[in-house]
């Protein structure tokens, strides 16, 4: 037994109160979020009409992943996610940290398209404002109320969940309705881009278009929670993805048939687009309303998670202890939501909501890319406990098409490779700066880097 199985084994447990229908509804709602409300015309300018089979590869892509995490979190049931998964398999603290680091920074570029969303074309539905100061001033908006201490529990996940997905299927419902009389251009989910290689194109609005699948992911950190986590998983996991593939399939299928390519492209609410097209009638301020609610959410709940990286990181020794600071009242970590909330400014500042979007993916890609071969590794780790064991073939293909989609092959624009190694760069230099000054270091326990266990995030 290791000391971090001997020091869990001395702490209390957590409560294991989220059975299987809840479980589900928060994978779901984990994924629904800024990608589809945000970057489904990105896609389409990557793809042409057929920007569905980009979501249809992310939606495969994202399969392979989850048999992996099915796999892990059955083996190892504890709140820590990849970086736990990555420590088990290769044992070299300073990857594991990155890992860490790169879920973090995937938090914050989430959390600042997010922002550039929501002082986008859904806000102007009601005020016209800057739509980067207004990404700023939300960002600062959330942050105070993470400062303040937010706590959200599974069962209004549900309610969340259902207002996010609802949004989705008026799209389609749309979409349905519009072509059943006429309006619009079914011929052109099958058309691509002018001039672009179709398989290309695909690749390469996969690429972007993986960015609404992420989320599921951050599910395994409630496994301490779950009641029978080995045998709950499997279904919620692969069900929830599969759910959510097909809603983004239709949607990205109904956007490009009821309006033309450019204006999807253009615009940074694509789904008031469609349905402006598609149900000139319908309230375009309440489902404004809803886009906002979603993309509201889900900066809100990344911010929370990357702070809290930063301050288990801290916490763990990892990175200076100032991050770990923590406010005598609120009992928040006020350094660890100023450092986060001051990259995610600068991140608005100097990124768009498809450059962030992609790097978001991007690290996630390079993430996904180690617990796919951290699976392979770790075949040979039995455990007493009966659990999901991945066919070896969904890992492998698991880790060809992560790096594939992460590599500049995809067709990747280069910018968010700079953005992506900025962020590690700040994290390489904070461990640099701990190793050089700080004394009486502890062994590295990856299965507490998480801090406590993240309320809902979506992707």
């Amino acid at each position: 037994m290791t000391t971090a199985d001997r020091t869990a084994a001395t702490e209390p447990a957590l409560r294991r109160v989220i059975g299987p229908k809840l479980l589900l509804f928060f994978v779901i709602g984990d994924i629904l979020g800024t990608g589809i409300y945000a970057l489904t015309g990105k896609v389409a300018g990557e793809v042409g009409g057929a920007a569905w089979l980009s979501f249809a590869l992310s939606f495969a892509v994202a399969l392979f992943t989850a048999s992996s995490y099915v796999e892990l979190v059955g083996k190892y049931p504890r709140a820590a996610g990849a970086a736990l998964y990555a420590h088990r398999a290769f044992g070299i603290p300073f990857l594991t940290f990155l890992v860490a680091f790169a879920v973090m920074s995937s938090g914050l570029t989430s959390a600042s398209a997010a922002a550039r969303a929501f002082g986008g074309d859904y806000l102007a539905e009601f005020v016209a404002l800057p739509s980067t100061l207004v990404a700023i001033a939300f960002v600062v908006a959330l942050a105070l109320i993470n400062f303040r201490g937010v706590s959200e529990s599974v069962k209004t996940n549900v309610v969340l969940t259902c207002v996010e997905l609802s949004g989705l299927l008026i799209v389609i419902a749309i979409g349905f309705i519009a072509l059943s009389r006429g309006t619009g251009d079914p011929g052109q989910v099958l058309e691509f881009k002018e001039g672009a290689n179709p398989v290309t194109a695909v690749v390469s609005g996969a690429a972007l278009a993986f960015f609404a699948m992420v989320g599921f992911e951050d599910s395994v950190n409630m496994a301490e929670e779950t009641k029978d986590p080995q045998r709950a998983f499997p279904r919620a996991l692969f069900l929830g993805i599969t759910v959510t593939g097909i809603v983004y399939i239709l949607v990205a299928a109904c956007s490009t048939m009821l309006v033309p390519i450019p204006v999807l492209e253009r615009s940074s609410g694509p789904l008031l687009e469609v349905v402006k097209a598609g149900a000139p009638g319908f309230p375009l301020q309440l489902f404004a309303l809803v886009a906002l609610f979603a993309v509201s959410n889900s900066a809100l709940i990344n911010l929370l998670m990357a702070s809290r990286l930063v301050y288990g990181m801290a916490r763990e020794r990892i990175i200076p202890g100032v991050f770990g600071a923590v406010h005598p009242l609120r009992r928040t970590p006020r350094v660890a939501i100023l450092f986060t909330t001051l990259l995610a400014i600068g991140l608005i500042v100097f990124g768009d909501i498809r450059e962030l979007g992609g790097t978001t993916a991007l690290l996630l890609l390079g993430v996904f890319t180690l617990v796919n071969a951290a699976v392979l590794v770790l075949h040979r780790d039995k455990v007493e406990h009966e659990h999901y064991r991945a066919p070896t073939v969904l890992p492998v293909l698991g880790v060809l098409t992560c790096a594939y989609l992460a590599s500049p092959l995809s067709g990747r624009d280069p910018e968010q490779y700079v953005l992506a190694a900025v962020l590690l760069g700040i994290g390489v230099l904070l461990w640099a700066v701990n190793l050089l000054f700080l004394r009486g270091r502890r062994r590295f326990a990856p299965e507490k880097i998480t801090g406590p266990t993240p309320p809902e995030k979506t992707g």
